[in-house]
C-alpha cells in the first residue's frame, strides 16, 4: 500500500506541484506509528508534511472523536494553518473536522469542542493546559494519535516548552506510544531536540530534508555613511523605500515594536508615492493584525514594518523581498525572517541587512558568512523551571484527584523534568497544599485537601482561579489604546501601563502607525486624539531587547581576525578598523580587550566583551561595585551587545584591572548587589505568578502591575523575614540568574579571560569604543563618584567637556 494514495497525489499536479522526499517519508513514518522530529527549509512544505500522516489516516479510518493535536506558539499561526489545511480538505473532500482552541475562541465553541472534538485542534500552550484541567481530559485525549510542535526551536528552550513538556507527558498517560511531531526550518541542535521531544530516554528519530536553494543575503548598499552609533538606520530610509518601490511586497524587519513604530514613520514621510504600508506588532489589536495579514495575502500592501510577531511560519502571500533593519541577532532567527519571502523550494529568498552603525556591519557580515556555510545557532533546551511544575501539579488536581507518586511519575517521563527527584516535586507539592511555613496560616493559600488519601483542590473559586490564570507569559500592565473619533472610537491596541502613566494631557505618542495626542485614563484604558505633532514620544516596552547569539558573537570575533573577509567590508568599516588597530588593537577569540582613556577631567574604561547586552548589563553592575570598592567613584555605564562602557573619576590602570575582574566578583559583588537590588523582587513577582501565588486575573478584571507588584513584593520581604529557605525564594533567584542576568554567559567570559587581560591605556576614546559610549541608553548609578564629581565643580561644565573630548576623539 502507498504511504501517499492517489487522490492526495493528484491533488499535488493539480497544484503543479511535485509531492517532496520529506513528505513522502513522514506519510509513511506515520503509517509505522513512528515519532519524528522534522527540519526542513521554510518554502518547502513542512507544514503539510508534519499533517499529511493525520490526514491520510482520518479519511481512511473514518475515526471518532481527537486524532491530532496541533501545538504552535502563535494564535496567528494557528490561523494560519487552519485557512491552508481547510483549503486543502475541502479540494480533496476528506471527511476531516478542524478547528482552532486559542484564548480568542468564544465560549461557546470552546464547551463544542470539548462535547465533540474535531479531528484535528490547533491550540497553543496555554489553550492546551487549559483543556487538560478539566473532569473530561482523558476522556477527550484517549483517542489521540498524533501531537504536531510547529517552530519547536522558538518554545522548546522557553518556560512555554515547558509547559508542553509536561502537557505531553500527561498525555502520554490517556494515550500511550502516540506519534510525537515536531516540525522547525532552524534547529541547530537537533539531537537535543530529539531528545526534548520524546518519552525519557527515547529521544525521536530525526528526519533533515536540506532542500531548497540558499537564500541571496546582501547588505544594503547606501549613498549615506553608516553611522558610528545608533539603532534605527536613519540614514538608509531613501534605499529602503528604493526597495519598497521595486518590489511587488516588501516585509522589513525590526526588533523592537518601539523600533517598528519609528520607522513605519520615517518610511511614511519619505513614501512620495503614497504606496500602501502598514505596521505589524504584537502589541495592535487582532482585528488590525488580521486585516493587515489578510490584505498583505491578497496583495493589496507594498510593504509591512514587522516585528518577531510574524517571523514563524505564516504565510504572507507573494512576498518579493526582506529587509531586515538593525543587527539580526542570530542566525537561525535572520533565517527565519528571510524565508517569509519566496515561498517556493526552487527560488531563492532575497534579503537585504541594514545595520544600524558600525559595529553592526561585522554582525550582519559574520551572519551573511554562517548561512552561506548552512550554519545555524539558537537557544537550546534547558531543564525546566520548577515554578511551572507547581502550575501543573494545580492543573492536574483540577481535573482529577492527584497523589505525589504517581503526578511525580508523570512529570519525569518529560526530558525537562527527568532531573526533577522525588525529594524536591515533593517539595513543590507541599507548596500547593498550603503555601509553606510562613503562609499556611492564610486560608487563601490553601489551595489542596486530602480526600480518600487523594489530593483535591480545596474549593470550587480555587479551580476558577487557575484556570484563569494559566500560562508563562507574564506580561507588563497593559492599558487598552481608544482613539477618540467625536463621540465615538475604536481599539487599537495596548500599551504599557508605565509608559501610558507617564503622558500629561497634549502629549503626543506613536502608535499603530498614527500620531496621537494623550486625553485621559479611565478604567484601564488610554483616550487619545489624531494630532499633527512633528516630535512625538516613542512608546516604551518591556523586554523588547533581543540578545546577541553566542555563535553570531564569537562569528564577529572570527571575522577580526580574518584579513580576506576584512577586506570585503564597506570601505568606510574597513578603515574604522584600520585606525582601531593602529590606535589601539583589534579583539580576538583569545583574550579581553581592554581600553582606558581620559573623558575630559573624567576616565572611561571599555570592556569589549561580546556577550549580549544582559551579560554586559550585569557585568556593569558588578564592576562598577568593585570599582567603588576601589575607590575609582564609577559615575554611569552604557552597554551593548558588544562592550561595556564605564564613566569614573579616576582611572583603572593595568594592575588594578586584574582586581575588578577576579572571579570572585561573582560571588562578593554579586551577592551584595542582589541583595540591594530590585531584581530578585521583580524575578519573584513572574515566579509568584506562574506558581498561582498571586493571579493576573480576578473574575473579569486584570490587575494592574502595580496591584500585582505591590502583593508580590510585600509576600517577599515577609518570606525573606519568616522563611528564608521557603522554595519560591530558590525558585526566585534561580530564574533571575537564568531569565535576566545571563550568569552563565557572563561567567563562562570571566573564567575564560580572566588570566587573558589586554589592557590599552589610551590618550583618547578609540575609534571602536565610539558606538559604545555614544550609545543613548546610559545607566546613572548610586554612590561616591558623583560626590566626587560634585567636589571638583560644575556638573554641567564637567559634562561639556566629556562630550567636547569625544569628538575630538571623532575627527582625529
Amino acid at each position: 500500500m502507498a504511504a501517499i494514495p492517489s487522490h492526495f497525489r493528484q491533488w499535488f499536479d493539480q497544484q503543479d506541484w511535485k509531492i517532496l522526499p520529506h513528505q513522502k517519508a513522514m506519510a509513511e513514518r506515520y503509517r509505522q506509528g513512528l515519532s519524528t522530529l522534522l527540519t526542513a527549509p521554510t518554502g518547502t512544505g513542512k507544514t503539510l508534511a508534519g499533517f499529511i500522516g493525520s490526514l491520510i489516516d482520518i479519511d481512511a479510518r473514518r475515526p471518532k472523536g481527537l486524532h491530532t493535536l496541533y501545538i504552535s506558539p502563535l494564535k496567528a499561526l494557528n490561523y494560519d494553518i487552519e485557512r491552508n489545511v481547510v483549503a486543502l480538505v475541502k479540494a480533496l473532500n476528506l471527511p476531516v473536522t478542524l478547528e482552532s482552541r486559542t484564548g480568542d475562541t468564544s465560549a461557546y465553541r470552546r464547551k463544542r469542542q470539548r462535547a465533540k472534538p474535531p479531528h484535528i485542534l490547533l491550540t497553543t500552550p496555554e489553550s492546551l493546559m487549559l483543556l487538560l484541567s478539566y473532569p473530561d481530559a482523558a476522556e477527550m485525549f484517549g483517542s489521540i494519535e498524533a501531537v504536531i510542535i510547529d517552530e519547536i526551536h522558538q518554545v522548546a528552550a522557553s518556560k512555554r516548552g515547558d509547559l508542553i513538556a509536561l502537557a505531553l507527558a500527561q498525555l502520554e498517560a490517556y494515550r500511550p506510544g502516540y506519534r510525537r511531531i515536531g516540525l522547525s526550518a532552524t534547529v541547530a541542535e537537533p539531537d537535543l531536540f530529539s531528545m526534548w521531544l520524546g518519552p525519557t530516554g527515547a529521544p525521536v528519530p530525526h528526519l533533515d530534508s536540506p532542500g531548497g536553494k540558499p537564500p541571496k543575503v546582501h547588505i544594503l548598499k547606501t549613498m549615506e555613511a553608516i553611522p558610528y552609533g545608533g539603532f534605527m538606520a536613519k540614514y538608509a530610509v531613501p534605499e529602503i523605500m528604493a526597495e519598497i518601490v521595486k518590489a511587488k511586497t516588501t516585509i522589513v524587519f525590526v526588533n523592537t515594536r518601539a523600533q517598528a513604530e519609528l520607522l513605519f514613520q520615517l518610511l511614511w514621510e519619505a513614501n512620495d508615492e503614497a504606496l500602501a504600508i502598514a505596521i505589524y506588532h504584537a502589541s495592535l489589536t487582532r482585528e488590525l493584525r488580521a486585516k493587515t495579514q489578510a490584505m498583505m495575502a491578497e496583495g493589496k500592501l507594498r510593504a509591512v514594518v514587522a516585528t518577531a510577531a510574524i517571523e514563524l511560519g505564516i504565510d504572507w502571500g507573494n512576498v518579493d523581498v526582506v529587509i531586515q533593519v538593525g543587527a539580526p541577532k542570530g542566525v537561525s532567527r535572520l533565517l527565519q525572517r528571510i524565508g517569509r519571502s519566496n515561498h517556493q523550494v526552487d527560488v531563492p529568498s532575497k534579503a537585504f541587512l541594514v545595520p544600524a552603525n558600525q559595529f553592526e556591519v561585522l554582525e550582519c557580515e559574520a551572519a551573511i558568512s554562517a548561512i552561506a556555510a548552512r550554519h545555524l545557532d539558537g537557544d537550546e533546551p534547558l531543564p525546566g523551571a520548577q515554578d511551572v511544575v507547581i502550575q501543573f501539579i494545580m492543573n492536574a488536581a483540577c481535573s482529577a484527584p492527584i497523589t505525589p507518586h504517581g503526578l511525580h511519575d508523570i512529570v519525569a517521563r518529560s526530558w525537562s523534568y527527568h532531573h526533577l527527584k522525588y525529594e524536591q516535586f515533593e517539595e513543590l507539592f507541599q507548596f500547593v497544599i498550603d503555601g509553606g511555613y510562613a503562609l499556611r496560616a492564610y486560608d487563601r493559600w490553601h489551595r489542596l485537601v486530602k480526600r480518600d488519601g487523594a489530593w483535591v483542590p480545596s474549593t470550587p473559586q480555587m479551580i476558577q482561579r487557575h484556570r484563569q490564570n494559566i500560562g508563562v507569559i507574564i506580561e507588563a500592565g497593559k492599558l487598552k489604546v481608544r482613539k477618540i473619533h467625536g463621540r465615538g472610537g475604536r481599539y487599537l491596541g495596548e500599551i504599557e501601563e508605565q509608559f501610558g502613566q507617564s503622558l500629561s494631557p497634549g502629549d503626543t505618542f506613536y502608535f499603530g502607525g498614527e500620531v496621537l495626542a494623550f486625553e485621559r485614563i479611565q478604567d484601564m484604558t488610554l483616550h487619545a486624539r489624531a494630532s499633527t505633532a512633528k516630535e512625538p514620544r516613542i512608546p516604551t516596552y518591556s523586554g523588547g531587547q533581543m540578545p546577541l547569539s553566542t555563535f553570531l558573537a564569537d562569528g564577529v570575533r572570527g571575522l577580526l581576525q580574518d584579513e580576506d573577509a576584512l577586506n570585503g567590508l564597506p570601505k568606510l568599516v574597513r578603515n574604522w578598523l584600520m585606525l582601531q588597530a593602529r590606535f589601539s588593537q583589534l579583539p580576538d577569540r583569545k583574550s579581553l580587550l581592554v581600553e582606558s582613556f581620559p573623558r575630559g577631567m573624567l576616565f572611561a574604561t571599555v570592556l569589549y566583551t561580546f556577550e549580549g547586552r544582559r551579560a554586559n548589563q550585569t557585568l556593569g553592575m558588578l564592576f562598577s561595585r568593585r570599582m567603588e570598592r576601589l575607590g575609582l567613584h564609577p559615575l554611569s555605564f552604557t552597554v551593548t551587545d558588544y562592550g561595556l562602557a564605564i564613566t569614573s573619576v579616576k582611572a583603572v590602570t593595568g594592575e588594578s584591572i586584574y582586581e575588578l575582574l577576579r572571579a570572585d566578583i561573582l560571588s562578593d559583588e554579586l551577592e551584595e548587589w542582589l541583595s540591594e537590588s530590585p531584581m530578585l523582587k521583580r524575578s519573584f513577582r513572574r515566579v509568584a505568578t506562574i506558581a498561582g501565588l498571586v493571579e493576573q486575573n480576578h473574575n473579569s478584571a486584570r490587575k494592574t502591575l502595580k496591584q500585582v507588584t505591590f502583593s508580590t513584593d510585600l509576600i517577599y520581604d515577609v518570606l525573606r523575614k519568616y522563611d528564608p529557605g521557603h522554595v519560591l525564594l530558590a525558585l526566585t533567584r534561580a530564574d533571575a540568574e537564568r531569565e535576566l542576568l545571563d550568569l552563565d554567559r557572563l561567567t563562562d567570559m570571566i573564567l575564560n579571560f580572566q588570566s587573558h587581560i589586554e589592557f590599552r591605556a589610551l590618550p583618547r576614546p578609540s575609534p571602536m569604543s565610539l558606538p559604545v559610549i555614544l550609545d543613548v541608553r546610559t545607566e546613572r548609578l548610586p554612590g561616591g563618584g558623583l560626590e566626587a564629581l560634585l567636589a571638583q565643580g560644575d556638573v554641567e561644565t564637567q559634562a561639556e567637556r566629556m562630550m567636547a573630548e569625544v569628538e575630538h576623539g571623532l575627527m582625529a
